[in-house]
């Protein structure tokens, strides 16, 4: 009786493990939201404390000078002197009605003087707290937000392709902290990632590249002998012919993976040169295919990598080329630079192309009206590249259909 298998093992489990520790005392943990009500509730109290001891020294100053005596008699005829009330000073009063009216007026007009001054001062005083407060909240609120910025720009540091970077943001235990430290531990696993895929594409680069290359060479050797008999000879020219197309198509899907990342070295690259060089290996093609390529090529200096830049124009006048009519055609190649951005325009006659058809011409392996590449203008490819190109060279790449037919590629790259 044969022996039972062993139950599958279960498979590792994983080494990051995002759940945090849970503090004894939750509601003791020093989150942003009690900083900063803490912070800014004190603020309150202090500002409220401050304007308050204002307020009564100015109140005690007001009622000091509203009680002091606005008249002082100066004879017995009722004869009186004032500062306060000067209409009144060097007046005789024959009766004391008189005299109390007098008074009541002078003290009616200190009294309203008093609270002006009071009212005046306080504004002064209110208007002197705003403005500390104010720069004092400015710098509060930019110290419990560095820790966003420090993010941002690691964020943004890591955006140039440098996953090496990390936050390592130090300080209390808060949502701040907790976010930082979840966003380094997301940067490590990208970074473990992106390395898995450089190994493998380079793996991939010389495993599959020495077979199509031995194969290629041994039907090249077949081909070369002069007794072969003529259907071994058409047979080896089918193979070599389906073994080209095999290295191309390799060749492009390594490229698509090396573009789709950030251009880490960039050098000062010319447009117009890339073109001119791009439409240089494609001009054989265009006369075998009756196909006029002109078009003025300015000057347009970004920074990038040369041979990237290059595939992108190759494949668009290549395009450009292959899919245009079969009398009178033309393509067109033109540089420029407009708004600070390097423009590359590539326009071409050609069958008319429907606006919903354009997006599922820049997915790898699709053509116009076709799922699959199944003809021998290419492997379906070249636009996949050109937009992951110009992406990693933070630009982008837009299709528009050409009134009469063919299309308008416009490469935008910044400078």
């Amino acid at each position: 009786m044969a022996a039972t298998p062993p139950p599958p093992t279960a498979p590792p489990k994983p080494t990051w493990d995002p759940r945090h520790t849970e503090l004894p005392f939750p509601w003791l943990r020093p989150t942003i939201r009690i900083r900063l009500t803490l912070l800014y509730g004190g603020m309150f109290l202090i500002a409220g404390i401050v304007l308050l001891a204002i307020i009564y020294l100015l109140a005690a100053q007001a009622v000091r000078d509203g009680n002091e005596l606005p008249i002082h008699p100066v004879s017995g005829d009722f004869s009186i002197e004032s500062n306060n009330c000067p209409a009144l000073a060097g007046r005789k009063f024959t009766s004391p009605e008189a005299f109390n009216n007098a008074m009541r007026v002078c003290m009616d007009n200190q009294r309203q003087k008093a609270l002006d001054d009071l009212l005046s001062r306080a504004l002064l005083a209110l208007l002197g707290l705003s403005v500390i407060a104010f720069a004092f909240g400015y710098a509060m609120a930019g110290r419990v937000l560095s820790p966003l910025g420090r993010i941002t720009r690691t964020a943004r540091q890591v955006a140039g392709s440098d996953l090496s970077r990390r936050i390592e943001l130090d300080g209390p235990d808060d949502e701040l902290k907790e976010l930082s430290d979840t966003f380094d531990e997301m940067l490590e696993r990208l970074e473990r990632a992106f390395n898995t895929q450089q190994r493998f594409v380079a793996n991939a680069s010389h495993e599959l590249r020495t077979p199509l290359a031995i194969n290629r060479t041994l039907l090249e050797v077949q081909l070369s002998d002069p007794g072969a008999p003529p259907e071994l000879q058409q047979l080896g020219k089918t193979l070599l012919a389906t073994n080209e197309r095999s290295e191309q198509l390799v060749e492009g899907l390594l490229l698509l993976a090396r573009s789709d990342n950030q251009i880490v070295e960039r050098k000062p690259v010319d447009l117009a040169e890339v073109a001119s060089r791009a439409v240089d290996q494609v001009r054989i093609e265009a006369v075998e295919k009756g196909v006029e390529i002109r078009g003025e090529r300015e000057p347009a200096v970004v920074q990038g990598n040369g041979v990237l830049l290059e595939r992108i124009a190759l494949n668009l006048v290549q395009n450009a080329v292959r899919y245009n009519v079969a009398e009178d055609g033309w393509t067109e190649v033109t540089t420029a630079v407009e708004h600070g951005q390097a423009v590359l325009v590539v326009t071409n006659t050609g069958p008319m192309v429907p606006a919903y058809e354009i997006d599922n011409l820049f997915e790898p392996f699709r053509r116009l009206r076709t799922e699959r590449t199944g003809s021998d203008k290419g492997v379906g490819l070249g636009l996949s590249i050109a937009r992951s190109v110009a992406r990693a060279h933070g630009g982008r790449i837009i299709a528009e259909p050409r009134e009469g037919g063919g299309l308008v590629m416009r490469v935008t790259l910044p400078q």
